[in-house]
C-alpha cells in the first residue's frame, strides 16, 4: 500500500511538473542597445518575405541547434521561477540561454567571437535601451566580463565581474508594448577599465513576480559609440550616447494601407495551428501567405471560441471586441511578394478546443 501511494504521489508530481514547464511567460522583453544575441541575430535574419533566415555565421549556427522560433521569440529568454537568481541556479554554460525551459535558446551558448557585437568606448555614458514586449515594474542590472574572459569557451558565473556596473528599477519607457518600438530606457556609465571583446551581462527581475530575464550582450570597447557589425544589411539598433532621453514618447508601428477583400490577384490566406497547451491555456501560430500577386499589407480576422480569449500577440498588433480578433501586420513583416509567406503567434487563455475560421485580408 505505501509504495502504491508513493508511486501515485510521484506520478501527480511529475505532473504538475508538466503543467509548470509547459506554462509560457506572460513578459516579455531583450536588452536593444547593447543588443542581445537573439535580438541581434533576429536583426541579422529578417528577409523581406517575414521568414528568418540569418546570414551572420553565429546566429546561423544558434538557428541550427534551437530552431528558428529562437529568433521569432527573442525577447523571451526568461525563468518564470529565476526571482533574481544568477550562480547556483543557472549552470555554468547556460547563461546567454537562461538555461531557458519554455524556448531553445541553447544556440546562443556557443563559444564563438563572431556573434554580432556592439561598439562602445570605456568611460563612456550611453542610453541602455531594453525591449517592453510587455510591461511590469523591476529592476536591470548590467554586470560585465572580467579581463580573462575568453570568447572561445561558454560563459561561467566565475566569468563576470562579481557586482554590476549598473542598476535601474522602474525605469521610463515609451511605446506601447508588443513590438520592437516600445523599450524601457536610462543612462548607464560603461565600466572605465575595460577595452577589447567583453559580454553585458543582463537581469531584468520583475518585482510583481519571479519571472526574470537573462541576455548576453556581445561587446567591444574600441572608442565606438554604439554602431553595431556583423549583421547583415538590415540596419542597426538605436543607439543615443547622450544623457537626454527621448522628449517626445511618440515611437509606434507604421499603419498599413487600408486592407482590401481577400481572393483573387493579390489576395492573402491565413492558417491556424496549436503549437502548445496547458491548463488554463494555449499558444497558436497563424501564418499569413500571398497569393498570386505580391501584397504591401494584411490583416486577419476571426471569432474566438467561446471560453477562450486572446491574451498577447507577436509579429502583429492585435485588436481584440468581445469574440472579435483581428491581427495587423507589423512594419517588418506586411509585404510579401507572391506566394510567400510569414507567421505571428499568440498566447490564449481558456481552452484550444475548436479551431476557428480565418479570414485574410491584403493591401
Amino acid at each position: 500500500m505505501k509504495a502504491a501511494i508513493g508511486l501515485i504521489v510521484a506520478a501527480l508530481s511529475a505532473l504538475v511538473s508538466a503543467v509548470v514547464l509547459a506554462s509560457p511567460a506572460s513578459a516579455h522583453g531583450a536588452m536593444m542597445t547593447p543588443g542581445s544575441r537573439t535580438y541581434l541575430c533576429w536583426k541579422d535574419g529578417l528577409t523581406s518575405s517575414g521568414a528568418i533566415q540569418p546570414k551572420n555565421p553565429a546566429c546561423a549556427a544558434a538557428v541550427a541547434k534551437s530552431g528558428v522560433n529562437s529568433l521569432y521569440n527573442w525577447f523571451a529568454v526568461l525563468r518564470s521561477d529565476g526571482a533574481g537568481r544568477m550562480a547556483g541556479y543557472i549552470p555554468d554554460g547556460q547563461l546567454c540561454s537562461g538555461g531557458a525551459i519554455v524556448y531553445d535558446f541553447s544556440g546562443f551558448d556557443l563559444a564563438r567571437d563572431d556573434w554580432p557585437v556592439t561598439h562602445l568606448t570605456a568611460g563612456a555614458t550611453i542610453q541602455m535601451r531594453y525591449n517592453k514586449w510587455a510591461a511590469h515594474p523591476g529592476t536591470f542590472r548590467l554586470y560585465i566580463t572580467k579581463d580573462s574572459w575568453s570568447p572561445t569557451r561558454p560563459l561561467a558565473w566565475s566569468d563576470l565581474e562579481s557586482v554590476p556596473f549598473d542598476s535601474v528599477t522602474d525605469p521610463p519607457s515609451v511605446g506601447s508594448p508588443g513590438n520592437e518600438n516600445a523599450y524601457y530606457y536610462w543612462n548607464a556609465r560603461l565600466p572605465s577599465n575595460k577595452s577589447g571583446r567583453h559580454i553585458i551581462y543582463s537581469v531584468w527581475q520583475r518585482s510583481d513576480s519571479n519571472e526574470t530575464f537573462y541576455n548576453c550582450s556581445d561587446v567591444v570597447f574600441d572608442g565606438g559609440n554604439g554602431e553595431v557589425t556583423g549583421i547583415g544589411g538590415n540596419g542597426n539598433p538605436p543607439v543615443s550616447p547622450s544623457p537626454n532621453p527621448p522628449v517626445s514618447p511618440t515611437p509606434g508601428i507604421t499603419p498599413s494601407p487600408s486592407p482590401s477583400p481577400t481572393g483573387g490577384q493579390g489576395g492573402c490566406s491565413a492558417t491556424y495551428t496549436v503549437t502548445n497547451s496547458w491548463g488554463g491555456g494555449y499558444q497558436g501560430e497563424v501564418t499569413v501567405k500571398a497569393g498570386s500577386s505580391s501584397i504591401s499589407g494584411w490583416t486577419v480576422r476571426w471569432t474566438q471560441p467561446s471560453g477562450s480569449t486572446i491574451t498577447q500577440v507577436w509579429n502583429g498588433t492585435l485588436s481584440q471586441s468581445g469574440s472579435e480578433i483581428s491581427v495587423r501586420n507589423v512594419s517588418y513583416n506586411g509585404s510579401l511578394g507572391a506566394g510567400a509567406s510569414t507567421t505571428f503567434g499568440f498566447l490564449a487563455d481558456g481552452t484550444s478546443s475548436g479551431t476557428p475560421t480565418l479570414t485574410c485580408s491584403a493591401a
